[in-house]
């Protein structure tokens, strides 16, 4: 199974914890053989730090692209 996985570390779900998660699909992927391709995106507050607002178009076509969101 191949997929891409957009990845967006946010205020609630921070990169700490997304960073474990990582972590995780990454040993599934390597078990079962599997290929993830992650990519990270802006959300949030740094997301209005950076770009000026929460959910920039371009993490929103990051989604769109994407089999799957963290």
């Amino acid at each position: 199974m191949k997929l891409k996985i957009a990845v967006l570390p946010g205020d609630g779900i921070g990169p700490e914890v997304t960073d474990q998660a990582l972590k995780v699909l990454k040993a599934v992927a390597k078990k079962y053989n599997h290929t993830f391709e992650f990519k990270k995106g802006l959300v949030g507050a740094t997301a209005i730090d950076s770009e000026g607002v929460p959910l920039p178009e371009e993490t929103l076509n990051l989604c769109r692209d994407s089999d799957a969101i963290l």
